[in-house]
Order: C-alpha cells, then structure tokens, then sequence
C-alpha cells in the first residue's frame, strides 16, 4: 500500500513537472522559431546583396572593357592623323 502511495506521488509530481517543462519548452520553440525566421531573413539579404555585386562586377567589366575600346580607337585616330600631318609637310 506505501508503494503505490509512493507511486501516486511520484506519478503527480513528475505530472507537475512534466506541464512547467511544456510550456517552458514551448517558450524554447518560439524563441527557435523566431532564430530561425531571422536567420532566414539575413539569408535572404545576403542573397540580394550577392545578386547585386555579381550585377556590379558585370557593369565594371563591361565598363572596362569599352574603355579599353576607346583608348584603342584614340591611339588608332592619333596614328591616322600623325600620318596626314607627316604627309602634309613632306609636299
């Protein structure tokens, strides 16, 4: 008969605690939930920002690029002209 009073007890106790453990494990899954939601967002910045710097890098190629076009068409127009004026003064 003790045994099984202690057995209530004990059943009860671990019943009380178990409840407390619930809803302190509830307020951990919200707090993870929330982490993760954050997280996600970030991820998703970072992502934009990636996309975004991957677009700047493209333009700043291209950029260089038509650059080093134009320096080759002025050296090649400065040739041109050099040319006519050398012919110029040899008449």
């Amino acid at each position: 008969m003790k045994k099984l009073s202690y057995a209530v007890v004990l059943v009860a106790a671990v019943s009380l605690v178990g409840c407390a453990s619930n809803s302190d494990l509830d307020k951990v899954r919200a707090m993870a939930q929330q982490a993760q939601t954050s997280a996600d967002a970030a991820q998703r910045s970072a992502t934009a920002a990636q996309v975004t710097a991957d677009q700047a890098v493209a333009q700043s190629a291209d950029a260089l690029a038509r650059a080093a076009s134009a320096e080759n068409t002025a050296n090649e127009t400065d040739a041109k002209v050099d040319r006519m004026f050398k012919k110029t003064m040899m008449k």
